[in-house]
């Protein structure tokens, strides 16, 4: 009887072991679970701002490119190899050789928000010294409003740098290249997405 007992004993006693070892299983399968779910939603939101400075960057690129080559925002002046910078904010007075002459801004701030379904995107320009804000608002109707404020939005959303070369990568060409930052830091690893085109 009494052998009866130890053995009835020690199954208890193996009993409670496997309900702490199943326990500290569960708990580490939960913690991955938390990890592999932040890991998810930090990727998702970090593949949306990249998406966006993509359509940012094809952007600006589209808008350089609808420019006449003898105007002052594609120009190169000659006896220079580049207008523009990826690495500063750069405002200067671009002449080209058929004699047009402009002060040009070769960065801006860009803003998105979506409010009740309007999508409005308001991008900084400097004019004379001073930083004009253009908002263009798209509405779920189709219509589109614009209008300025020399207000600045809330935050701005992205920074946006642009360089265009001369003769690069070949003679008689332009290489135009916009790089688009996040200004949110706290979106690890940072955003930036940059693009080229060449054009005559």
């Amino acid at each position: 009887m009494s052998q009866s007992l130890l053995n009835h004993r020690s199954d208890e006693g193996f009993t409670l072991l496997e309900v702490l070892v199943a326990l500290t299983i569960l708990v580490i399968g939960m913690a991955a679970l938390a990890l592999l779910s932040a890991r998810m939603m930090s990727g998702g939101n970090q593949s949306k701002y990249m998406n966006l400075a993509a359509s940012l960057t094809s952007e600006k690129l589209e808008d350089l490119n609808r420019w006449d080559s003898d105007d002052p925002q594609i120009c190169v002046p000659t006896g220079s190899t580049s207008v523009g910078s990826l690495t500063s904010d750069v405002v200067q007075t671009t002449t080209c050789s058929a004699g047009a002459s402009a002060s040009v801004n070769y960065f801006d701030d860009v803003t998105l928000a979506n409010v009740n379904g309007a999508v409005s995107e308001t991008v900084s320009s400097t004019s004379a010294g001073n930083t004009v804000y253009t908002t263009t608002t798209h509405a779920p109707d189709g219509s589109i409003q614009t209008s300025t404020s020399p207000t600045p939005p809330a935050a701005a959303t992205f920074h946006r740098r642009w360089i265009i070369e001369a003769d690069a990568p070949v003679n008689g060409v332009r290489r135009v290249t916009v790089l688009v930052t996040l200004l949110d830091s706290s979106v690890k690893p940072p955003v930036t997405f940059q693009m080229s085109l060449v054009r005559p």
